[in-house]
């Protein structure tokens, strides 16, 4: 059957290529090989759906070209789509840091996505496994099987992969736009999990273990870029918004730096502590500002509880490093299993930055995840799916 355009990946950016395109008039087929479309946005923030931030700039997204993302991301903006949400009637509310989430679940903005399909007339086929591609004449031939294992070859004019990174294997991720990439002769950059927490060995993962489940405000510093935020430790090491949004500028073998007391100079604390003639015990004074449960476990490190008075000017030294200088080498991160991104991908210099078509292979299209263009954590890999899929919609 021929088709003008078909998509491979029902996901955010396909779902949002499909419309866009479908609205021009194209003929669109909308391919998943998942037995739903758009999982992981059902999943995403926390089934709220975080699907954009107030604050979108080209400075919060990581690729080897870092001026790839800058056409899209003004031509369709975060204003283009609360505007769609909006009129969709679909209430949200804005959290710390801009991020925009769904005051009902996650399914409001898949329910957008398939009702502006719908009114698209595009057709959405799930439980379809594309087994090849070959490019002919005309556009390109596709050899899909479905779920009863039937095989059907499929025409088009325009074929555009959004079939995402390797996250969350379990939701169906795989390797398949890099594939496809590299077999028409395109360059796919060294890809890693990201936004992703961190994995801990030796002492600090018996600390982190004993400490799972507390949660506290830090900075975490990375060798490239710093973030302020929660920090969540885990039986496996070290998890949170703050963690997750390092990752991004982390490589295995780095160190970190951790202030986990940002807001307050423990330093300061002690002496004013001490001229107030205080007769607490350090670590009662600081259950007063962090988790009791971590204080005691904290100072237990260094072996340190005792009247704030008693402390001399090197153990206020070394205290105040323990806490505000907190340096640890994680063993690595949990991988693909729990990352919510793919850093890297396809080679942005293979791609036009205004269609998103290969410059090489005309008709052929990445967009969204797949694409070397990594957002920071708190709505900007939607917006960038988003973005990627109407510019490309409009050119397909």
């Amino acid at each position: 059957m021929n088709w003008d355009v078909i998509i491979i990946g029902a996901g955010a950016a396909g779902l949002m290529c499909a419309a866009t395109a479908g609205e021009r008039g194209r003929r669109v087929l909308l391919l998943d090989h998942a037995n739903k479309v758009g999982k992981k946005i059902l999943m995403s923030g926390g089934g709220r759906c975080n699907f954009t931030n107030l604050d979108i700039q080209p400075e919060n997204y990581l690729s080897d070209n870092p001026h790839f993302c800058k056409s899209a991301l003004s031509r369709y903006t975060q204003w283009d789509f609360i505007d769609l949400v909006t009129r969709h009637q679909i209430p949200w509310h804005e959290k710390e840091l801009g991020q925009l989430f769904c005051d009902r679940k996650s399914s409001d903005i898949l329910n957008l996505l398939l009702a502006e399909c719908d009114a698209a007339e595009v057709t959405i086929e799930a439980q379809t496994t594309v087994k090849d591609i070959q490019q002919i004449s005309s556009g390109f031939e596709l050899s899909c099987e479905d779920v009863q294992q039937t095989t059907q070859l499929l025409r088009c004019e325009s074929l555009v992969i959004a079939t995402g990174g390797l996250s969350i294997p379990t939701m169906g991720a795989s390797g398949f736009g890099y594939d496809w990439a590299e077999k028409f002769g395109l360059t796919v950059t060294r890809r890693t999990a990201s936004l992703v927490p961190f994995t801990l060995s030796g002492k600090w993962l018996d600390v982190a273990s004993d400490l799972s489940g507390v949660s506290l405000a830090c900075s975490v510093t990375t060798p490239r870029k710093s973030f302020s935020g929660q920090l969540l430790f885990t039986h496996r090491g070290l998890s949170g918004p703050a963690i997750l949004q390092a990752s991004n500028y982390w490589e295995l073998g780095e160190s970190v730096t951790i202030d986990l007391l940002p807001d307050e100079s423990l330093h300061d604390l002690i002496e004013r502590w001490q001229s107030l003639h205080s007769k607490q015990t350090l670590k009662n004074l600081l259950a007063q500002l962090l988790p009791k449960r971590f204080v005691q476990i904290w100072l237990e490190q260094i072996d340190e509880n005792k009247p704030v008075l008693h402390y001399n000017h090197k153990e206020i030294k070394e205290l105040h490093d323990l806490f505000h200088q907190w340096h640890i080498t994680p063993s690595g991160t949990e991988g693909y299993r729990t990352a919510e991104v793919t850093r890297g991908g396809v080679n942005t210099d293979d791609i036009s930055s205004k269609t998103f078509e290969a410059k090489q292979v005309k008709g052929l299209y990445f967009i969204g995840e797949v694409l070397d263009v990594t957002g920071w954590l708190g709505g900007y890999n939607f917006q960038w799916a988003w973005s990627s899929g109407w510019c490309a919609g409009q050119f397909v």
